[in-house]
């Protein structure tokens, strides 16, 4: 009986599953294509297939960690089509929770790090911004 790897493991991250798309054959290629998209794939072109799972996998991981991330692109995207221009960064992004910030100032080292509450840690105390720690 033959096995077969299955890319639906929650513990698996979106790079990993990436990672292996290559080596999966092509009628799991086709069945993680319907669970994702819904739908038969569009060609039969393997390397096309693999780029918009790939794409596809790592837009549902990174949507677990910032799920605003939808909103604000599709209000950026309705402001450009509304205006024709592209605005400055809305004061509504924060950074990435868990993103390390390190600076070297005077020999010593810094580190900053995002939290999920859209602050930031330096030595064991919130911050509302990187300017108040600065």
């Amino acid at each position: 009986m033959k096995t077969s790897k299955t890319l639906a493991t929650p513990a698996r991250t979106a790079a990993s599953q990436v990672h292996e798309l290559h080596s999966l054959p092509f009628p799991e290629i086709k069945a993680l294509w319907r669970k994702l998209f819904g739908g038969e794939t569009p060609t039969h072109n393997r390397q096309f297939l693999e780029r918009q799972l790939a794409y596809k996998l790592q837009e549902v991981e990174f949507r677990k960690v910032d799920p605003g991330l939808l909103d604000r692109n599709n209000k950026k995207i309705a402001s450009l089509i509304a205006t024709g221009k592209l605005r400055k960064r809305d004061r509504d992004f924060h950074s990435t929770p868990g993103t390390l910030f390190t600076r070297e100032y005077n020999g010593k080292v810094y580190q900053v790090i995002a939290t999920a509450d859209n602050q930031y840690e330096f030595e064991g105390r919130p911050y509302r911004s990187l300017s108040m720690i600065a």
